[in-house]
């Protein structure tokens, strides 16, 4: 019973976190480009175009997979819906050196930036990964997803139609 109570506490917390994030304003923090330019993420998002922000890093496998299966259709998003996709490292300085050769070897066409000291992230209140945010044409955050089962390409597909329809 305790155990019961334990996890439907817990349900309601966590849903009650990602409600109060729908709707905001994406934050603005300051991230790194991968060659170490400081930039704010504001200046990527809400350009009138539908972005979407995957958090990941180079140690999560089920984060690789995911932005696998999006390069396969993100050509065609693009064209599609006017969106934009940008790939936040989470790695600290170590692995944000394996960073450049697995963007190369997996040649992803993201913008690839890294929070390796985990602001945004911390700004966004999320402990895993990969985290996904689809944020609309103002930089207002619509959705959001973590973790990654194949498929969960096409229902983030679904939610981008929702916004050019």
């Amino acid at each position: 019973m305790r155990f019961l109570t334990v996890l439907i506490l817990s349900v309601f917390f966590t849903i009650s976190l990602s409600t109060k994030i729908f709707g905001q304003d994406f934050p603005s923090v300051n991230v790194k480009t991968i060659d170490g330019q400081a930039v704010n993420i504001q200046d990527y998002v809400g350009q009138e175009k539908i972005t979407v922000v995957s958090f990941w890093a180079t140690w999560c496998s089920p984060c690789k997979r995911e932005l696998d299966a999006i390069a396969e259709y993100y050509e065609e998003w693009q064209e599609d819906y006017n969106m934009e996709f940008i790939a936040i490292t989470i790695d600290n300085a170590r692995g944000l050196a394996k960073v450049p050769a697995t963007v190369a070897s997996k040649g992803w066409e993201y913008t690839i930036l890294s929070d390796a000291n985990q602001e945004l992230q911390k700004a966004l209140n999320f402990q895993t990964i990969p985290q996904t945010f689809l944020l609309d044409a103002k930089g207002n955050i619509v959705y959001t997803h973590n973790g990654y089962n194949p498929g969960d390409e096409f229902e983030l597909e679904d939610e981008i139609k929702k916004l050019v329809e």
